[in-house]
């Protein structure tokens, strides 16, 4: 108690009333002048300034024309293949001899011109109507220039501008040693594909199941940069690329360098 007395009679001291008030110190006024100045900075860089947006997406490079599934007219067995994987095929061609329950034989034969890309049957398979012998992709020729597909999901598509630029990380030819291969953005797609479009497009179901496993997506075409300074031909963010040529229906992951957008346009609804 003689302590508070004490206390409160210092406080009543008229000799303190003169003194001046100290609101904060030196060191508080410039601590507060640089978060005011921050503030002001972080303000206008929000309105100013701009970050890249990316999206990436799997898909694949392609002549572009897509490919057919080729599947048996009869049944019987196959006696002889007369085509490899990887080789040009034209229109009629001959690609299985077949056996048929009667003992005569049929020609499984190319609907049309292209790239034998998959050989489902071999020697003494056993085919019935409808089964599946061969995926064709349809080219005119090999030296065609190659194009790759991306499959972007459908709730993203619409920011996909044309002409926006690509990154491609290829399977065969890894980014770390070779570089990302670079293109830009030729079209994308009006509509979402379904499994069974893009197994049908691509020759092949399983590439179908892969590509929307996270639902429905839509094509984007890239058109890949050309450079005669490169073995395959195209452009790569290193200077001479892979020492090889690209093959068709090889797959790739992109990134999609979407339009630069302003910070404060995340905050605005």
């Amino acid at each position: 108690m003689q302590f508070r007395q004490q206390a409160l009679s210092k406080l009543q001291s008229a000799d303190d009333i003169d003194l001046p008030v100290r609101y904060a110190r030196p060191q508080g006024w410039l601590a507060l002048a640089v978060t005011l100045v921050a503030m002001a900075a972080a303000a206008v860089w929000a309105v100013t300034g701009t970050v890249g947006d990316t999206l990436g997406a799997s898909g694949i490079l392609t002549h572009g024309q897509g490919s057919y599934v080729l599947q048996s007219p009869v049944r019987g067995q196959v006696t002889a293949v007369l085509a490899k994987e990887g080789s040009t095929v034209r229109a009629g061609a001959p690609l299985v001899k077949v056996r048929n329950p009667g003992g005569g034989a049929t020609f499984v034969r190319a609907l049309a011109a292209g790239r034998l890309t998959t050989l489902s049957v071999s020697i003494g398979s056993v085919l019935n109507t409808g089964a599946d012998v061969a995926s064709v992709e349809r080219v005119r020729d090999s030296r065609d220039p190659l194009t790759a597909t991306l499959y972007v999901p459908a709730d993203r598509a619409a920011s996909v501008p044309a002409g926006a630029t690509v990154d491609l990380d290829v399977q065969s030819a890894p980014s770390g040693t070779y570089g990302v291969l670079r293109g830009h953005v030729q079209a994308v797609g009006r509509t979402a594909q379904s499994r069974k479009q893009i197994g049908s497009f691509l020759g092949s179901a399983q590439l179908g199941e892969e590509f929307s496993k996270q639902g429905p997506p839509v094509a984007v075409a890239v058109r890949l940069d050309r450079s005669s300074a490169t073995r395959s031909g195209y452009r790569w963010s290193s200077p001479k690329g892979p020492p090889f040529a690209l093959g068709s229906m090889t797959l790739a992951s992109g990134t999609i360098h979407l339009a630069d957008r302003h910070p404060v346009d995340w905050l605005l609804p």
